[in-house]
């Protein structure tokens, strides 16, 4: 199937190159574009696109704002929406989060995560990105109560360090030298084993269990 996409972003040029980045994906196509908050929800709960990329700066609403419009705790049917931007201020992340964004990515992210994260979001997976992750569960671990679960293979360890390192499954597969389909089998396997719900939760895991130490 198709994930349909919609595009909020002030600037043109950049609303261009995300479509463009994305066309290149057999399986994403973008057909709605925003130039400011308003327009992007309205445009949202129209057509309800499968995945929303949403700037943070945007005249109108910002992308917080819009965030939770679309996808808020109060939000009875709420869509997916991933926050594409320049800035990676903990504020802009934890407000994006906090709100019900199921994914943070910086714009020099590269088109490989773009579509990455549109993948993930679509089938209500998360994915932050990599260089924000390490920062936010750094800050995170401390506060959070440390979860169980069954024991992991070995295998499965190295994949959750991988990922609480911020790599993407094609980073993790070309790491470990497995395919990206054989990391995702692992993927599935932790989030059952811990009772987790996607890769960011598995990041956290990660930390608050001293994986990586």
């Amino acid at each position: 199937m198709t994930i349909r996409v919609l595009v909020a972003d002030d600037q043109a040029m950049v609303r261009g190159g995300l479509r463009l980045l994305l066309s290149d994906e057999p399986d994403i196509e973008v057909v709605a574009e925003a130039a400011d908050g308003v327009s992007a929800v309205e445009l949202a709960r129209r057509l309800r696109p499968d995945v929303c990329l949403v700037d943070i700066r945007m005249p109108g609403l910002d992308g917080i704002e819009v965030t939770r419009a679309l996808a808020g705790p109060e939000v009875a049917d709420p869509l997916r929406v991933v926050v594409v931007t320049t800035f990676d201020l903990d504020e802009y992340v934890y407000g994006a989060l906090r709100c019900g964004a199921v994914g943070f990515l910086l714009k020099d992210s590269g088109p490989a995560l773009l579509a990455e994260a549109v993948r993930a979001a679509s089938v209500g997976d998360s994915l932050v990105s990599p260089s924000v992750t390490v920062r936010l569960l750094r800050r995170l671990a401390p506060v959070r109560k440390a979860r169980g679960g069954r024991p992991l293979s070995e295998r499965e360890s190295e994949v959750v360090r991988a990922i609480a390192r911020g790599r993407t499954n094609r980073e993790v597969a070309a790491e470990l030298f497995i395919s990206v389909s054989t990391v995702k089998t692992h993927v599935a396997a932790v989030q059952s084993k811990l009772g987790l719900r996607n890769r960011v939760e598995i990041a956290a895991w990660a930390w608050e269990n001293g994986t990586l130490s």
